[in-house]
């Protein structure tokens, strides 16, 4: 008789040998994970964490300077994409959504806004930049800020204009005393776009127009060249009043490689414009985060450096530009100018007028 008692299974020989070989190979319960991976506490950071992305449109030793001073303080490296502003908008247009653009940096606040309106910036908080940039030099919702600024003065020679006659004001240079005697750029450089777009902000467009139509029957020639070449106009008798930018008067000042610049700057005289109301119009470059940013944090940090006291003196030592921290102190170039009033007026809306200005520029004859 079959008893029901259950017998105990002996492995099959082939199933022992299975056995045998998974032990072999590593295949138990796995080891725990190493002190050294646990030892720093995080995880070892991404390649992208390590890196920020600059689209700039400003080409200055001082700013590489900068960049690698950033790098080696933070150990964030610092790639960076040159061209001009129109062609650097172009980029990040055609990029969109795929750019690896972090940061855009450009060198007016006309472009600025051309970015802004193109959606190309995303809103940035941050107490360390709302703290050391002046509110009239960063937009009001976060989406740039300003880096350095310049004022674009009035500057004279000294040999033909005598202190009775200075004008006082940009408005002046439109009177009849002026004639034959103004030297400007053309239409279609940003920074008279945008004090023209101040001046639109501060007097309207029927005052602006009788101005800007005055200013061209004054002047000596046909608007060419750069600010430098109006300033060295002034010293060759071309001309006897110009509208420049105060760092290029700066740069020539101090270029001792080119003696010819410096021989033409000691000839001229500075103007601060309209100290006796809206103050002088002051112009930035400046940055902001790109949408769709890969290392936004990273774009953040950088902005912050860039508003520090070390690199607010890099920048105004080797470019000769106002720092725009107010408590940095300008190079010694720009202090022997002198002191001066500037425009409170937010470069947001005087850069939003840019289109605007140009058109009105245009009808007056401004070429």
């Amino acid at each position: 008789m079959r008893s029901n008692r259950s017998c105990p299974r002996i492995p099959h020989p082939l199933c022992l040998i299975c056995l045998a070989l998974l032990v072999a190979l590593g295949c138990a319960s796995p080891e725990p994970p190493s002190d050294s991976a646990e030892s720093t506490g995080t995880e070892a950071p991404t390649a992208a964490s390590q890196e920020v992305n600059v689209y700039s449109a400003r080409h200055y030793d001082a700013d590489q300077t900068l960049y690698d001073r950033f790098a080696a303080d933070t150990g964030i490296e610092v790639n960076v994409i040159e061209g001009d502003s129109a062609a650097l908008l172009e980029r990040l247009r055609r990029e969109d959504e795929q750019s690896p653009a972090d940061l855009f940096i450009t060198v007016d606040a006309g472009r600025l806004n051309q970015a802004e309106k193109e959606g190309i910036f995303q809103p940035t908080s941050s107490q360390v930049l709302d703290q050391r940039v002046p509110a009239s030099l960063r937009h009001p919702e976060g989406l740039w800020f300003g880096l350095t600024k310049r004022a674009r003065v009035i500057v004279y020679a000294k040999d033909r204009v005598s202190d009775q006659e200075l004008p006082a004001t940009y408005e002046e240079l439109a009177q009849p005393q002026w004639n034959g005697r103004v030297l400007i750029r053309s239409s279609s450089n940003i920074y008279n776009q945008s004090l023209v777009g101040s001046i639109l902000a501060a007097a309207g467009d029927e005052a602006t127009e009788a101005w800007c139509r005055g200013l061209v029957e004054n002047m000596a020639r046909t608007p060419q060249g750069g600010d430098r070449d109006q300033i060295r106009a002034i010293a060759a008798g071309e001309g006897d009043i110009a509208i420049v930018n105060t760092y290029y008067l700066a740069q020539m000042i101090s270029a001792e490689d080119k003696p010819e610049d410096q021989e033409a700057a000691a000839k001229i005289g500075v103007v601060f414009p309209n100290q006796g109301d809206r103050g002088t119009h002051v112009n930035i470059s400046g940055a902001g985060v790109v949408r769709g940013a890969p290392n936004p944090d990273n774009a953040v940090r950088l902005l912050e450096y860039l508003t520090g006291d070390e690199a607010q003196n890099v920048f105004a030592g080797g470019n000769k530009e106002y720092p725009v921290v107010p408590t940095v102190a300008p190079v010694p170039e720009l202090v022997q100018f002198g002191e001066f009033q500037e425009d409170s007026l937010n470069a947001s809306e005087f850069a939003a007028r840019n289109i605007e200005a140009l058109k009105l520029m245009d009808r007056c004859g401004w070429r």
